[in-house]
């Protein structure tokens, strides 16, 4: 069998430290993978004058999977958001973002084990008719839901559930406000539902939804839903688990899949061996699992857990007092 081949983007910011913490940590699982590394963001920016470079676009088509940190789009200089630019490009249609309670965090709660899957292509993201007025006084923006995206998104959701045995899958919608497109969404989905009976359907208005997220977290399993509202939901989701700093995300797309840490770059802290690794590191977990090394995934994941859990060498944010480098030696020793 031909070596697995990873594009990696170490990104940009604390990136870098965050992205060499994973890479470290799957050596010492015994992953054997040939790594490209390419950039993209700020630093592909400086060298390149590009915030994607065609080289970069090139090796992720060529590899197919690829293993990203935190990206900086610069703001309002007419540059569009480089995530954005790289799931249309490759198609990546689904956002998987899970989250998992690990008992150490200073998260408010401790059986949380919720995977938003959103539909990462269309609706408010789909880029398509924003316009404002010459006199600046009117804003429009357009929200595009097709049949086939919709089916597309709801059957990835219902078929992850059935190979990760999940046992309910609620699709989130707003279908009674707007009734062209999320009702469009909510009719493929309670298309998509009967076709797989073994799994409970349920569906849920997106502001229940966010309450319900905040009351009752254990009820939800799986949740699938469009662009916007699951781009709010999922950080809600990692809220729940300790923040952003304990959530992965991958997208995935018929012929490629990005897993990357789902934070910003964290420039304050870049540089310093302050940063928590654990997100980009539970992302390189994904990737492991997308590859059928379940085994492998599962031996990194019980590492974390348990530096997390004993409080051993872990990172401020965790309550520790340690860094990037230790963190990553304390997962590095229990494998």
């Amino acid at each position: 069998m031909a070596k697995q081949t990873i594009t990696v983007i170490k990104g940009d910011g604390i990136g870098p430290s965050i992205i060499d913490s994973a890479l470290e940590i799957l050596k010492a699982a015994g992953c054997d993978f040939d790594y490209e590394f390419v950039d993209a963001g700020l630093a592909a920016l400086e060298k390149t004058g590009e915030l994607l470079p065609q080289e970069t676009v090139d090796t992720i088509a060529r590899n197919k999977i690829t293993l990203k940190g935190p990206l900086t789009t610069p703001v309002g200089e007419g540059f569009t958001s480089i995530n954005v630019t790289l799931r249309k490009q490759f198609g990546l249609y689904a956002n998987v973002r899970p989250v998992k309670s690990f008992v150490g965090t200073k998260a408010r709660y401790d059986d949380i084990d919720i995977i938003t899957i959103r539909e990462n292509t269309q609706g408010m993201y789909s880029g398509a008719g924003q316009v404002v007025s010459e006199d600046g006084n009117e804003a429009q923006a357009k929200s595009i839901i097709t049949r086939e995206g919709a089916e597309k998104i709801v059957t990835f959701a219902y078929e992850l559930a059935v190979r990760e045995g999940r046992k309910k899958v609620t699709a989130v919608h707003k279908a009674n406000i707007l009734k062209s497109t999320s009702g469009l969404f909510l009719k493929v989905a309670r298309e998509v539902a009967e076709r797989y009976p073994q799994i409970e359907s349920n569906e849920m208005i997106v502001d229940a939804t966010c309450m319900k997220l905040v009351m009752t977290p254990e009820e939800f399993d799986v949740i699938v839903t469009t662009n916007l509202f699951g781009d709010i939901l999922s950080d809600l989701c990692a809220g729940l688990v300790g923040g952003l700093g304990m959530a992965p995300g991958a997208n995935i797309g018929e012929d490629a899949a990005i897993f990357e840490a789902v934070h910003g770059s964290a420039p304050d802290i870049a540089g310093k061996n302050l940063a928590n690794p654990t997100s980009v590191i539970l992302a390189s977990i994904q990737m492991l699992e997308h590859l059928n090394m379940g085994d492998t995934a599962e031996r990194i994941r019980s590492a974390v857990a348990d530096v997390i859990k004993s409080g051993d060498r872990t990172t401020r944010d965790l309550g520790g007092s340690h860094g990037t480098t230790d963190f990553t030696q304390s997962v590095i020793d229990r494998l």
